[in-house]
């Protein structure tokens, strides 16, 4: 699976990084990083919960 992140969207909120601090970040800079582009499946629950929580819907999976 793919994790993509429509940064036009992304207010950098950072409920994502609290469901999976593994895979997304937000720095001092208050903008979000991407740590993990391709996580195993073992994630798959955790980026589908960041999706669901996510705001503004800046989060998809593809694959």
């Amino acid at each position: 699976m793919k994790i993509v992140v429509d940064f036009d969207k992304c207010k950098s909120n950072a409920v994502c990084m609290g469901v999976a601090p593994e895979v997304f970040e937000v720095r001092d800079d208050n903008f979000l990083y991407l740590l993990q582009e391709e996580p195993g499946e073992d994630l798959r629950p955790k980026m589908e919960e960041a999706v669901r929580m996510c705001p503004t819907g800046a989060i998809s999976i593809v694959g």
